[in-house]
């Protein structure tokens, strides 16, 4: 199932903030709580950013839009966020 591949995203990155390790997202984890959040913040922005370019340009979306993705799963994790409130909250407006 390739949906498992954002459950498994969601643990390695709960296990990077738990348990730290020398790599890009348990570094911004570690830092000062306003320092993480500015910085993952920021390449939300700036990965938003580069979706929109990449959506007008018709180039590398999917690769674009899996770094946006993947920094708000940092995010999430940062905040405390369960997965399975992000889904619950997806299947809620499945009308």
């Amino acid at each position: 199932m390739k949906e498992k591949v954002i459950r498994d995203i969601y643990k390695v990155l709960e296990d990077r903030r738990d348990n730290p390790v020398d790599s890009y997202t348990s570094r911004i984890m570690q830092d000062d709580h306003k320092l993480a959040v500015d910085k993952i913040l920021e390449k939300i922005g700036e990965e938003a950013a580069e979706v929109i370019i990449a959506a007008k340009n018709k180039d590398n979306l999917v690769q674009e839009s899996a770094d946006l993705i993947f920094h708000t799963l940092l995010l999430l994790v940062y905040s405390g966020v369960e997965l399975d409130q992000l889904l619950a909250e997806f299947e809620s407006r499945r009308g």
